[in-house]
């Protein structure tokens, strides 16, 4: 996936399933800003924006299939693939090939975009791992 958009619409979220973030215990922290209270509030702050600036992938799942080699050697121009999702079921939003959340297929200035419905609760987030 080259480009993702961002629909400008915000879904309003429920303040329960927010990622908690907090600062570094002290033990963490480089031992010149041990005492120093607003030069370690200034480390966790460049620790914090150097976090909130790494990329990730983002995807939408519009379905899947599995296929035998042979019939994926017979596909040509105007074959059709016959995924595992019914039409109107909520699309799948990955963050890094992790389900995070779903929602619906838009139109976003004649790109396409996805409006979310739905979060993933951090509870199924983590029998995701396991």
């Amino acid at each position: 996936m080259a480009e993702t958009n961002v629909v400008k619409e915000s879904p309003q979220l429920d303040p329960m399933d927010a990622p908690r973030v907090s600062a570094p215990s002290a033990g963490a922290r480089d031992p010149e800003d041990v005492g120093n209270g607003e030069a370690a509030l200034k480390k966790d702050i460049r620790d914090l924006e150097f976090i909130l600036d790494l990329p990730l992938e983002v995807s939408v799942e519009l379905g899947r299939a599995k296929m035998l080699i042979h019939d994926l050697l017979q596909l040509g121009q105007g074959s059709v693939v016959e995924l595992n999702k019914f039409a109107g079921e909520p699309l799948e939003i990955l963050v890094n090939n992790r389900l995070v959340a779903r929602g619906e297929a838009v139109v976003v200035n004649e790109k396409f975009g996805v409006r979310i419905t739905d979060i993933v609760s951090p509870m199924e987030r983590v029998k995701q791992l396991g």
